[in-house]
């Protein structure tokens, strides 16, 4: 189990995204849509076309970390 912090943030992206796409684009997505900088600790979460899989992107402050979960 991952514990994150009570505090941490959670960001949805809302349009669909290329499950293709590796740690680096995603975090590239991050700071071109949302304007946000993907080393600050907060969770970003991804969605295919398809709605069967997500990809978390998080920076816990050591490097960032890229989880898939296939649903």
């Amino acid at each position: 189990m991952i514990a994150f912090s009570a505090g941490t943030r959670v960001w949805i992206a809302g349009a669909v995204t290329d499950m293709r796409c590796g740690m680096n684009s995603l975090a590239l997505k991050v700071q071109q849509g949302l304007g946000r900088d993907p080393h600050g600790g907060e969770i970003f979460c991804f969605r295919g076309r398809k709605a069967d899989m997500v990809k978390l992107l998080w920076f816990d402050g050591v490097g960032v970390s890229l989880y898939a979960k296939r649903l």
